[in-house]
């Protein structure tokens, strides 16, 4: 029971580190990356649809987003999903595609984006604590119904806490990267 425990919650903490990760990515960091876009939400033949179903990508230039819809008649949808996600870039579209241009970064708005990351850092680290505290609770649960030892218990915590610190320092680790990405000028 008590892998089981720990099994769980090292793999759904592994889905947050990786959750995480794809927080980091959406933030643009003046070169153009479909990232930031592909999954937007998109009203489209009456449901919800993510935009990289909808849409292929590519980057004509460093700083460039082209977005080519499968079908013409999603243009205005696409359009209207970029400027409800309030991303600070203006789409511009020919009737058959999209242009995002992503405009040069100033030192402000860098030292903005570093602070959103770090947020999201810190919001996925309380994830992970959130989910060591819920094994914890399962473990203690097992533990007051008699179904391992006390130190069985003390172990179980030890592994719990190792596995956490372990994933937050891939936070950091991510969170270092990608703030190290946003102040290269």
């Amino acid at each position: 029971m008590i892998t089981m425990v720990l099994a769980d919650a090292s793999e759904r903490m592994a889905d947050a580190v990786s959750h995480t990760r794809r927080e980091f990515s959406s933030v643009r960091t003046g070169r153009a990356s479909s990232a930031l876009v592909e999954h937007l939400p998109v009203d489209a033949y009456g449901v919800e649809m993510r935009m990289q179903e909808l849409a292929s990508f590519s980057v004509p230039e460093a700083r460039q987003l082209l977005i080519t819809p499968h079908d013409p008649a999603n243009v205005p949808a696409i359009e209207r999903a970029i400027a409800r996600a309030d991303l600070g870039l203006t789409p511009s579209n020919d009737g058959r595609a999209i242009r995002l241009v992503y405009p040069e970064l100033t030192e402000e708005r860098r030292r903005d984006l570093v602070r959103m990351i770090n947020a999201m850092a810190e919001e996925g680290k309380n994830r992970l604590r959130g989910m060591r505290r819920s094994a914890r609770r399962d473990l203690d649960e097992y533990q007051t119904e008699g179904h391992v030892s006390e130190d069985d218990i003390r172990w179980a915590g030890s592994q719990l806490d190792d596995r956490t610190h372990s994933h937050e320092s891939e936070v950091d680790r991510a969170r270092s990267a990608k703030e190290d990405e946003l102040l290269e000028v």
